[in-house]
């Protein structure tokens, strides 16, 4: 064989290895994408925080209440404070002109809303209604105290029906 001669062959060249810089754009349009994504869900977060900032103050305040009465055990007082602390976070939950003009029966009513238990106007909620007004010295020991604090906390724990939680 003729020509089979040593023929002067060079090595083979690969071609570069393809570099991840710079970024394609559909990379580009991907990383747009996960950051807005992110930062809608940022500001969903932050204002879920913001709105439910009265309920967290609340259950704050209705566990400093809990605990003054278990320190002086003045069942009027309890009633008041927790009267005034519902007053003020119901206040701040749905609208004024819904809310500030309630009494009685129609408040116990309305602090049912969207209660299962309805333990404002079937359970001891009902002593939200005379508790502050009771002299002090003619409050029986069996009152059930501890189930009108709980009542005040699922009341405070559950939103209004409408109200984002």
């Amino acid at each position: 064989m003729k020509g089979s001669e040593n023929i002067p062959l060079r090595e083979l060249h690969l071609p570069e290895i393809v570099s991840w810089w710079p970024l394609a754009p559909g990379w580009w349009f991907l990383i747009v994408c996960a950051v807005a994504l992110v930062a809608i869900v940022l500001r969903m977060l932050w204002r879920r925080w913001r709105v439910n900032a009265a309920r967290r103050l609340a259950l704050a305040r209705l566990s400093t209440i809990h605990a003054d009465f278990e320190h002086g055990k003045d069942a009027v007082a309890l009633g008041k404070a927790l009267s005034e602390l519902l007053r003020r976070a119901m206040l701040a939950y749905a609208p004024r002109s819904e809310v500030a003009g309630l009494a009685g029966q129609a408040w116990l009513e309305w602090l049912d809303r969207g209660l299962d238990a309805r333990p404002f106007t079937t359970g001891a909620g009902v002593l939200l209604q005379e508790l502050p007004y009771l002299d002090p010295r003619t409050v029986r020991d069996d009152t059930d105290v501890s189930g009108l604090i709980a009542a005040v906390r699922s009341r405070l724990q559950s939103p209004i029906s409408g109200e984002a939680a």
